[in-house]
């Protein structure tokens, strides 16, 4: 059979305009017609703890927000600073450097270097492999997706291996990035990335002609003038912020990359919703009470919810480990996508969860699921009379119920049944 091919043009226009579709949602249009509010576009800086100006026009506050996000963090590498800036000014795609310019690109990259093997790193690898690139992702611990459980990492690591991803994950220093000065037939200039392996002597060349850089994000804080309204920050953790997510300045408040460990937009969602509650109604919701899932959008997925082992481990609590894998449910048989599992984190001696991981297709729409028994503080068991339509995935979650209450058959327990079975007949 004739290999696929990919139009990429079409594939990154059709991106593009998804995007611009859902960007309604945070436009300012959307802000100032649909919701009736008072938008200032332009650089707003604090000028006292009770005001701030923008285009020279001050505003005083009873509550503010800070809102600004973050930004991709740039690794300590000879040339990576100047490709990343020549590509945001160009803002043609050109030279990619990171998340904010990769989704500019019109022509396809032959190769393609990440660095960086968490979330972001994985995803866009693993997409551009698959669309006909060939991609190299470099790390320095060893690990892919290093929060998650090491042996869901590992499966898909394996799998965009299958892809043709190539790793390079024990890279003890990042030396430099240069132009070739040989332009591909795609438009995009050559370069060379050469970093040095542990255990290797001599420096490794990769060449490419498209650089990621997906190395984390870092809060937005600074240009604001923070100080002047006596908000304490830190450039690499963001807003010193309280339970509450108040600032060191009580009015004003912060939410999402700013100041979270949590660098998702639907944590930013809840905590804003939090925000609105405590500064005008009186609220108490806490930042700690806030049950964040999140999901790696990898083939196949990995989600996850509560705590994992680890957490569990240093702080001291026992548990145990509850799991049912796809390869035993009827609808990924049907599929043929039996690769992976759920795993459930619970109470050593109840059936209270403490956290879930799922890895496998479709587990970030899976996770939720755990995500509202723990919320409800429904226990596995109780998952077990939950009925799911036949045959879903999403099965894996009542039969991982029935596997718990399978351990506590004990001998006794059996016994007694028999016992109980014997004098119905």
């Amino acid at each position: 059979p004739k290999a696929v091919k990919v139009d990429f043009e079409k594939v990154m226009e059709s991106v593009r305009r998804v995007r611009a579709q859902i960007s309604h949602h945070d436009s300012a249009q959307r802000f100032t017609k649909e919701l009736g509010i008072d938008l200032f576009i332009g650089r707003g800086k604090f000028t006292g703890e009770r005001t701030v100006t923008v285009n020279g026009r001050t505003l005083t506050f009873k509550r503010a927000v800070v809102a600004t996000g973050g930004y991709p963090t740039l690794v300590p590498i000879k040339g990576v600073k100047e490709l990343h800036q020549q590509a945001t000014t160009d803002n043609n795609g050109d030279k990619p450097s990171s998340t904010e310019t990769v989704f500019n690109m019109t022509k396809q990259p032959k190769n393609m270097v990440v660095i960086g093997a968490g979330v972001i790193g994985l995803e866009l690898a693993q997409a551009m492999q698959r669309l006909g690139t060939s991609v190299a992702v470099l790390g320095r611990s060893g690990k892919v997706l290093p929060k998650e459980d090491p042996d869901m990492a590992q499966i898909v690591k394996e799998q965009m291996i299958k892809d043709g991803v190539t790793f390079r994950l024990s890279v003890v220093e990042y030396r430099n990035v240069a132009l070739t000065g040989k332009v591909l037939d795609n438009g995009y200039p050559e370069m060379k990335v050469t970093v040095v392996e542990k255990g290797e002597s001599a420096p490794i060349d990769l060449v490419c002609d498209a650089l990621l850089v997906a190395a984390g994000r870092r809060p937005n804080v600074t240009g604001m003038d923070l100080e002047k309204a006596s908000i304490v920050f830190d450039t690499k953790e963001g807003l010193v912020v309280s339970d509450k997510l108040q600032t060191t300045n009580p009015r004003v408040y912060g939410v999402g990359d700013c100041c979270s460990q949590y660098k998702f937009t639907h944590a930013a969602d809840f905590m804003a919703r939090a925000v609105i509650k405590n500064a005008f109604f009186f609220g108490k919701e806490k930042m700690s009470k806030l049950l964040i899932p999140y999901a790696t959008f990898t083939s196949p997925e990995i989600a996850s919810v509560g705590l994992y082992g680890s957490d569990l481990d240093e702080k001291g609590i026992e548990y145990r480990v509850i799991e049912k894998h796809f390869k035993d449910n009827d609808r990924a048989i049907c599929d043929n996508a039996t690769t992976g599992f759920i795993r459930f984190r619970v109470d050593a001696k109840t059936d209270k969860i403490y956290g879930a991981s799922i890895v496998g297709n479709n587990a970030g729409n899976m996770i939720s699921e755990v995500t509202i028994a723990m919320q409800s503080d429904t226990g596995l068991g109780k998952l077990a009379n939950v009925i799911h339509p036949y045959p879903t995935t999403a099965e894996v979650v009542r039969q991982a119920g029935d596997v718990y209450n399978k351990t506590r058959l004990t001998n006794t327990v059996k016994q007694v049944l028999r016992g109980v079975v014997k004098l119905q007949r």
